[in-house]
Parts: C-alpha cells; structure tokens; sequence
C-alpha cells in the first residue's frame, strides 16, 4: 500500500511510532526483517536492485518487509515504486512531498519498520544487496552483536583522488576518539536490532553522515558491531555526494557524536596539552625572567583549566542524562 505522496516526512514519523504501536499489539503478522531503501531519481535502474533484493531474501527463506521510500525524486522514480508494489508482495512504497535527505528516510523508515531486525542499504547499485541475508544471519547466529556492517574493500565512488584520503584521516580519528578499529565508518550496507537502534535515531542528521552517527552511536554505548566484507561497485547513475561540503559534515559529526557520548575524550586532552605547555613556559619565563610571567603564558595556563573545567561539566551533564 502506497503511503501517500501528498504527506510530508514530518508528518510520517508521528503516524510511524503509531505504526510501532499497533505492532506491538499484533507480533504475530511482523516480519523478521525490514529493509529500508532510500531512493531519489534512481529510475533507470530501480526495478533492477528491487529484483535483486526481493530475489535474495525471497531464496533465504527470512520474512521480511521491504520499505522503498521515494524522497520526493523529481523522475520517475515514485511510479517505477508502484509498478513493483504490484509484482513484489513484500514491498512496501512511501513518498515524501518534500526531499529529507538519507538519513531523514533512514530514520523514518526504521521507525515504521515492523521488523525485529533493520537493514539500511541504498538502490544505487553500488552495495551486493544479494548478501543482505548472510548479514541478517550473522545477528541471529551471535546475540552479542548488535549491528552487522559491510565494509568496503575497494572505493568506486565519485572524487576517488580526494575522497580516500579524507576518508582515511575522518576513519582515524574516529577510531582515536571512539577507542576501536573501524574498518567501514560509512558504509551504507548494515543490519542491527531494531529495538538497540530506536534510542539512537533521533540523532541521525539528514545527509549521509547518519550511517556516520549510526556507528558512533553503537559504539560510544558498547553495542558491539561486526564487519563483513563486501566488494563496492560502481554507481548506477549520477553520485549526490559533494566532496567538500559531505566531508565537512563527515567530520564535524563524528566530533559531535564523540562529544555527545563522552566529551572527556575530545575536550580533556586539548586541556591537558594547554596546562602542560603553561606550566612549561612558565618555568621558562621564571628562569629567563625572575618574578614575571608572560602575559601569554598566563593565557595559556587559564585556557586550559577552562578546557578542563567545561570537559568535566559536559561529562556530569552525559553521565545525568544517562541515568
């Protein structure tokens, strides 16, 4: 059934938990898996990953649900959608009036999903979505694991020059920040458990970087997360990601979820690092210069305890909220 295309994706999300709802009083009808698949102006090529998918989790005897959410494309997208809805019994189409963005369809999509079990994927060929199953089975298989990621062994998209080594330095310091090894902090090809993720998706900010905050989120709360490797083909149609700007947000978000989760980690360092280098010259400028300090140094010394002082307030307010 066609959600309707006149309706926004803010108005979507309240009747999405009232979805949850009515779930919950009927478990018997829900599927085990929900797959959410963003899609914007990808209709050449639709049908094509819509079979694939379907083909796969048809072959691996899951129940599932597929959620195709049209994010208001400007092709024909939404009626290559429809057209599937009629072939595909498991398929499930919702249109959007305004264009959110991936993660806004992300996260919609898994709170409407009726699933134990939610995969995140994108339907621009790019992902073997044929391998969806062997991630869902890697859950049921291992109750310690909480997300399953498909980690990219090659780079095939858009700015390749740029865009690896960006990649590379955002993933280390991601990795600096959140303690771990992250093989793939971006991929868009995972599964997790529907009920660990719910608390987590009113974080996810509207670009790409929600698989970013995904992963942080899962890891900053030792939530354990698998990596499976997959291969990464080139995408179907024209990239929507912009080097300079997706980056810049790549970056600033993983700042933010590190902040968010345990800011000691971002902000105690830098203090440390200022209160040493104050000490230090203040040493120097006694030696040099008898009973006077560099106004300079003093700065230095002060900035630091104020890192300091607001690294152990926002760590008090983190350790408040969670409890």
């Amino acid at each position: 059934m066609l959600t309707d295309p006149g309706r926004s994706f803010k108005e979507a999300e309240p009747q999405a938990a009232k979805a949850g709802q009515a779930d919950q009083a009927d478990a018997s009808d829900r599927p085990h898996v929900s797959i959410v698949l963003p899609c914007y102006n990808e209709e050449p090529h639709l049908m094509l990953e819509l079979k694939r998918i379907s083909q796969a989790m048809d072959e691996s005897g899951y129940t599932y649900e597929l959620l195709a959410v049209d994010d208001c494309s400007t092709d024909g997208t939404l009626k290559v959608i429809q057209e599937a809805e009629l072939e595909f019994p498991n398929l499930r189409a919702i249109a959007f009036r305004r264009n959110g963005g991936a993660g806004t369809v992300r996260r919609i999509g898994s709170q409407m999903a009726r699933g134990e079990i939610v995969v995140w994927t994108d339907a621009d060929m790019t992902y073997p979505n044929d391998r969806i199953p062997e991630l869902v089975r890697m859950l049921d298989e291992d109750g310690s694991i909480d997300q399953v990621v498909g980690a990219r062994t090659t780079e095939e998209g858009s700015h390749k020059i740029l865009r690896v080594p960006a990649k590379w330095v955002v993933r280390k310091i991601a990795e600096k920040l959140a303690g771990q090894r992250i093989p793939d902090l971006n991929s868009g090809l995972r599964a997790m458990r529907r009920d660990v993720a719910l608390p987590y998706l009113r974080l996810l900010p509207p670009g790409f970087s929600c698989v970013t905050t995904i992963t942080l989120a899962f890891l900053s709360n030792q939530h354990d997360i698998s990596y499976l490797p997959i291969d990464y083909a080139k995408r179907a149609g024209k990239s929507k990601f912009r080097f300079v700007k997706d980056a810049y947000r790549y970056i600033l978000q993983v700042l933010r979820m590190v902040m968010y989760f345990n800011p000691l980690k971002v902000l105690m360092p830098l203090a440390l690092w200022l209160i040493g280098i104050g000490l230090a010259k203040g040493v120097y400028d006694m030696v040099e210069h008898p009973v006077r300090f560099a106004v300079n140094t003093v700065l230095i010394f002060i900035t630091g305890l104020l890192v300091a002082s607001l690294a152990l307030l926002a760590d008090l307010i983190v350790r408040s909220r969670q409890d």
